[in-house]
Order: structure tokens, then sequence, then C-alpha cells
């Protein structure tokens, strides 16, 4: 589609001092590898734009990686000895070789001059705001430019919660009030920022332009923030389909006659041979290397979407007997023994059998379809309802919750991994990520229960599609709330609830199995 007449192209220079950290940013907000990164001072030695993102009309927003500020004092005090410090400052020409320091400052502020729209001008965090000795020679020089400034936090560490970045916003922007250049201060760490903190920093864009770059910037805003919403429900619908596999897998556990019997027992007392493994065992490390494969898949995926390299490596799973649900064929045995009970029609009647604990009433009694077999075949009906010919091995409820709050958790860790950090590196999460996860799915405990009861009937491809669509609804709404309890003022770059585009089903969460 060609462009329209009315097209715009707004352009953002990256500035800061020196060795902050400006390529590795525009790095992580371009999803791919730009200039040269080195730790020492003037790495970088031209402007260069890059393309951000592009509307259908045709507009455009570029991102200028400038070289960093170097001899910035000496410059803001020849700027304020000038009648016409702009003048002035247009007229010179610093030797590059000479006086290296002075030119990269010179670089940097023809480019804003020149290119920009609004300046992001980027700090180091780590460091306290009254010990960034170079702070105000340069806010100096970009207040005497005139342009707009927002002013990033880099540096910033491990994610913090809510409330501890706010505060560190706040001795930032008490530090730079005396400059009104200045219109935002806002938190975006080059390795651990977030796609909705990219999002909150357009819209302070946006509010910082003129009147006349207001309509085709906010064409770029949205396009930015549907990009990113695309991913985030990709991301879901990734998730969603781990959870679904691992609902639905089963594994058989392959009985050896009473040996295998008196094996089992030996294993659960605490006496066997050294070396032998149980038929159980050998089910639950079946059914945990297929989950173990799988998360190391889906993750895999969930970094190609973020626009990130690596892959992920040495997943943890707990291989704790309790995290297996065993399904065993109801004894016919017992059955016979407890078919005195089972008297009558049978209709409308509920039986609890003992191995299993599965209560069958309702319509897989009505009528006594059951009644004419006798207690033998109520346990044969038993059998075949769960689709059982031999025990087998699927993962509780209780694990599949916990896979839950393991998937939003994995979630986060890869949309905060910035691809200015090099390749992807399995990390420890914060503390609080986990209570924010485990408060946005306490109120969804019953939902999410429904949705394992579905699987009591079997893998009918439609009961697995169904199960995956609804997963796929809880992981958005759950992470949009838990990305909004992280990033309170991102609600414009998350959108409203079910601008994921995913659509939900009403009614039950999980339609019930025949």
């Amino acid at each position: 589609m060609s462009p329209d007449a009315s097209a715009v192209t707004v352009a953002l220079s990256l500035v800061s001092h020196t060795n902050v950290g400006k390529t590795t940013l525009a790095r992580s907000l371009l999803r791919r590898d730009i200039g040269e990164v080195r730790d020492e001072a003037h790495v970088t030695q031209s402007a260069e734009p890059h393309t951000l993102v592009e509307s259908p009309a045709g507009d455009r927003l570029l991102l200028w990686d400038t070289p960093g500020f170097g001899d910035s004092t000496r410059l803001a005090k020849r700027l304020a000895q000038a009648g016409n410090p702009i003048g002035w400052f247009l007229s010179e020409v610093w030797d590059r070789f000479r006086d290296r320091a002075f030119w990269s400052s010179q670089r940097a502020v023809r480019n804003v001059l020149e290119q920009a729209d609004a300046v992001l001008y980027l700090v180091n965090a780590s460091e306290s705001p009254q010990d960034a000795g170079y702070l105000d020679a340069e806010l100096r020089v970009l207040e005497l430019i005139g342009k707009p400034v927002l002013v990033l936090l880099n540096q910033l560490g491990r994610p913090q919660p809510p409330q501890a970045e706010t505060a560190e916003l706040q001795r930032w922007r008490e530090r730079v009030q005396p400059f009104g250049c200045v219109r935002e201060v806002l938190a975006l760490d080059a390795f651990v920022r977030c796609w909705v903190q990219e999002g909150r920093l357009l819209q302070a864009v946006g509010a910082a332009l003129p009147a006349a770059r207001q309509a085709a910037f906010e064409r770029l805003r949205t396009a930015w923030d549907e990009r990113g919403r695309a991913t985030w429900s990709a991301a879901m619908e990734v998730l969603a389909e781990r959870l679904a596999r691992a609902a639905f897998d089963r594994e058989p556990v392959v009985e050896a006659g009473w040996s295998g019997r008196l094996r089992q027992v030996g294993a659960a007392l605490g006496l066997r041979r050294e070396g032998t493994v149980t038929p159980r065992e050998r089910a639950m490390q079946a059914l945990a290397e297929r989950l173990d494969a799988d998360v190391r898949a889906s993750t895999d995926r969930l970094i190609h979407l973020h626009g990130l390299d690596g892959r992920a490596t040495e997943v943890v799973l707990t291989r704790l007997a309790e995290h297996y649900a065993v399904r065993e064929p109801a004894s016919e045995g017992k059955a016979a023994v407890l078919g005195g009970l089972l008297t009558g029609a049978l209709a409308g009647l509920k039986a609890d059998i003992a191995t299993g604990g599965l209560t069958l009433g309702g319509g897989l009694l009505a009528g006594g379809v059951l009644g004419a077999l006798g207690a033998a075949g109520l346990a044969r009906g038993y059998n075949l309802v769960r689709g059982v010919e031999a025990p087998s091995l699927a993962w509780t409820d209780e694990v599949l919750t916990s896979l839950t709050h393991s998937a939003l958790l994995g979630y986060l860790a890869v949309a905060h991994y910035g691809r200015g950090r090099g390749d992807w590196a399995e990390a420890d999460q914060p503390d609080f990520w986990h209570d924010a996860v485990s408060q946005v799915l306490q109120p969804r405990t019953e939902l999410m229960a429904a949705l394992w009861s579905a699987r009591e009937g079997g893998d009918d491809p439609e009961d697995v599609q169904h199960l995956r669509a609804q997963l796929q609804a809880l992981l958005s709404d759950s992470s949009r709330e838990l990305l909004l309890r992280l990033y309170p003022a991102a609600s414009d770059a998350i959108g409203p609830a079910g601008s994921d585009g995913i659509a939900r089903r009403g009614g039950s969460p999980a339609r019930p199995v025949a």
C-alpha cells in the first residue's frame, strides 16, 4: 500500500553522556542488533537513524542513535557565553581526533538540533541523582536547543515493585525539576524493560509533540501498541497450548503381574534392590520428560516471538509422586463385594467407587443402563467411561494449577528481557512477581478447577481445542491484570479487557463431557 500524502516522519534522538547505554537500549527497542556495544567511551561515532514502527498510512517513527556527550560542561559554558548560542554552535567545527570529547558533544547536539522532534535523554540510574555531575550541563545544552526532553532511567537493576519504582522516579523528577525542557521522567532499562513500558514512553512522547504532529503520531502509537498486543496474544496462545497438552497427557503403567505389584509395594516401603525401577516410576519419568521438553520448546517460541536470541536451558521440574494422578481401573472383585449395596433400578443413584474416588450418578446411571450389568458391570462401565484399559498416570489438578503459575512467571521473564542484554538466559525471578501472580490467580481457583475437570472425558480433539481456547482466555485475562498491577500507568498500552483479540465464550468455562 502506497503511503498517504499526509504521511509524516517523527524523529526521536536518543542521547546521553557517553557509555550510559544508548545503543544497548536501542537494540531492545528495535528488537534487532544495531551499532557496536563496548564498555568504553565514545563507541558510537556518528548519528544513525533506525525505523521503530510504521503506520498503515505510511507514517514512520525514527530512532536516532547518537554519539555520547563528551565534554558537555565545556560546551555548556561556551553556549552560555555566546550572544546567539545556536548560531555560534552551527558555525563552529571541532576536530574529531584532537578534541574527541568536544567533537562527540557537537555531533549529539547537531543531531538533536537538526533532526529531533523530541529527545530521549538516558541517565545512569545506578548512581544517585545528586552524583550525576554531567546532568546539569547536558540539560542546560538541551534546554537551549528548545526540544521537548523525556528523561529515561537506565541501569536500574532487577525489576522493582511499583512502589519502589515510583519512589525512584520521584527522586529523579525532583532532580531535573529546574529544567523546563523535561516533560517526563520514565523507567526504561535496556536490560529489563517490558513492552508496556515502551507503550507508556510513546504516550509521553505524543503528549510532548506540537499539535501539528499529533494525528500522525497517534497513528504510529496505535500501530506500536497493536504490535505489542499481538505478541502478547501469541504468547498466551503458546502457553495455553502447553497447558492443554499437559492436562491431557497420559502415560500407561505397564504392570508385570504379581512381581510388578510386589516391587511397587517394596518401593513404597523403602525396600528394593539397587538400580531397580518400578513400572510406575518409569511412567512418571516419561510423563515428566515430555513436560520438560514441552516447557523448553514453548519457552523457545516465546523467546523468538519477543525478538530475542538464545534458547531455554535447564528447566527444573518437581518430580514428586504426589504430583501424579493415578488412574486405576476399578477392581471388579471389589465391585462385587459392593454389589449388595447397589439394588433397584439405579435411577438417580450416586455411587462412590473407592478406587479412584469418582462419583457416578446423573446421566451415567439414568434409565438403569448399568443396572442389568450388576456390580461387576458397573466397574467395567467406570473404566469404559474413563477410557482406561490399563492403569495410567496423569498430572494432578494441583500440578496443572502450579504450571499455570509458572507459565505466567515465565512470560514475565521473557517479556522483560531486553535484546540489548544479549542471548536469552534464565535467571531468578523477583519475589514480588511470585506474589503478584498468586494474587491474580487466587480468585480464579474455581475457574481453573472447572477447566481441569474437562479432561475427565478423554482426549477428544474437540475437547482439547475447547480447553485450549478457555485456557488462552484465562491466561490473557490473568496476564492483563498482572501487567496492570506491575505497571498501573500503562493501561493505554495494554488496552481494555478483550483488546488481546481473544473471543470469550459465554456460560460455563468448560463444556461438560458426555
